[in-house]
């Protein structure tokens, strides 16, 4: 299993538009996916529980990856969360 910590970067915070990549890049790989926040686990794959999240600017989240590229998984969800989803930071 492989943690990584990242920060919510972008102003809006993650809405629909954000949710819905974490869960597309998500799904490119095999390892299992999931986000805690605030003591709350969810998995990564499902748009529905990213969502409920409501992770504003600011935010830390802890991403989980467990699975045969989980380091490649990992590596490109951290890209996408220092990327601020391509919106304003």
């Amino acid at each position: 299993m492989l943690t990584r910590e990242v920060t919510v970067r972008n102003r809006a915070g993650v809405h629909t538009r954000p949710a819905s990549m974490i869960v597309r890049e998500a799904a490119r790989f095999a390892a299992e996916f999931f986000i805690k926040k605030d003591g709350y686990e969810i998995n990564g794959k499902s748009i529905i529980g990213v969502m409920t999240l409501a992770a504003e600017q600011g935010a830390t989240l802890e991403l989980q990856f467990d699975g045969p590229d989980e380091a490649d998984a990992a590596d490109a969800l951290e890209a996408l969360f220092e990327s601020g989803f391509g919106e304003p930071v």
